[in-house]
Formats: C-alpha cells, structure tokens, sequence
C-alpha cells in the first residue's frame, strides 16, 4: 500500500471533509485517522516528571509505568545474591 498524509476535518454529523484534491488513482482505499488529543501541560506542570523505565520487550511497555523509583543505592548483584539465598536456603 503507498500511503499519503493529508488534513481533514471531521464535521458536526461525523462527516469526514478532505479539503485538498487527491493526486491518485481511483478505487477502494484504507482510511486512517489520527486526532490529536488535548495536551496535560496544565495538570502535569506542578508534578515533577517521573523518569521513564524503557524495556527491550514490547509485551512490558506498560509495566514499569507505576512502579516506584529504583533507590541510589541498590546493588543488584546484592539482591540477586540475597534471592539466590532465600530460595536454596543457604
């Protein structure tokens, strides 16, 4: 599929309005929209922003999103060796 951005404009009965003439030839074609959504710079401006965990597995993308900062002075040879510990109990 060869795609192409335009903008349109979506009217009061849900009527999508492209305000631009296509350049393409005639047949079936695959819509999709993207709405821009109203930004929270107002309610996030007197919250500091929390540094954002990234993970190499789409599958956990969300799931460091509400998990509590990792202190300064974690080791985590120390918690691997404490775990190793706990679970052989040596």
């Amino acid at each position: 599929m060869q795609a192409y951005k335009l903008n349109a404009i979506i009217d009061e009965s849900g009527h999508l309005i492209i305000d631009e003439p296509l350049n393409i030839a005639p047949g079936k074609v695959e819509v999709i929209i993207l709405q821009p959504v109203p930004s929270l710079e107002t309610s996030t401006e007197s919250q500091p922003e929390k540094p954002r965990r990234k993970s190499k597995l789409k599958a956990f993308e969300g799931l460091f999103e509400n998990a509590p900062p990792t202190p300064p002075d974690f080791d985590p040879n120390q918690a691997q060796w404490e775990a190793l510990k706990e679970k052989h109990n040596l």
